[in-house]
């Protein structure tokens, strides 16, 4: 009779406590560490495509004295991009639109700001889904270099980068 009461009581806390939990969970958006690893292996895997499987690519292709040329204009690219996609360009492209403008986001995640630690897209962090785009917006314009390898100057390299992310991505 004792081990029954006990038995009931504890069927019926653990209902009382677990049921409340199901259904605050089913309303937060939780981690899912597959995602989230799956999304960390593929940022990884372009930005090695981006920096040196790009770059050495390129640099196989022109001439021996333009090597240096096409390293440096991989590497600039990305840097330019990523600084720029940090400042404004997330924003700008996943940031709330707001009002009528429902294409182009405003610039409420610039500089990063409004994206906590516990900022979720569905179910990865913000974090690594800023790095993830990324990526491929520097990836993007450095895939563009092979275009015009040996016909541009370097300064003409950097302001077409930064006008091709803050205007095409």
């Amino acid at each position: 009779m004792v081990l029954k009461q006990r038995i009931t009581t504890f069927i019926i806390i653990t209902i009382l406590v677990l049921v409340p939990t199901q259904v605050m969970a089913a309303d937060v958006a939780t981690l899912n560490s597959g995602n989230a690893a799956w999304i960390l292996t593929a940022t990884a895997l372009v930005l090695l495509m981006t920096m040196p499987g790009i770059a050495l690519f390129y640099g196989g292709l022109v001439s021996a004295k333009n090597v240096v040329s096409v390293l440096m204009h991989c590497v600039s690219i990305a840097c330019i991009v990523s600084v720029l996609w940090f400042l404004f360009v997330y924003s700008l492209a996943f940031g709330d639109g707001g009002g009528a403008n429902e294409v182009i986001g405003g610039f409420g995640k610039a500089l990063f700001l409004g994206v906590g630690f516990e900022g979720m897209v569905g179910d990865i962090p913000e974090s690594l889904f800023f790095t993830f785009q990324m990526t491929f917006a520097v990836i993007t314009p450095a895939l563009i270099v092979g275009a015009f390898v040996e016909r541009m100057k370097f300064a003409a390299v950097l302001m077409f980068g930064a006008l091709w992310v803050i205007l095409v991505y």
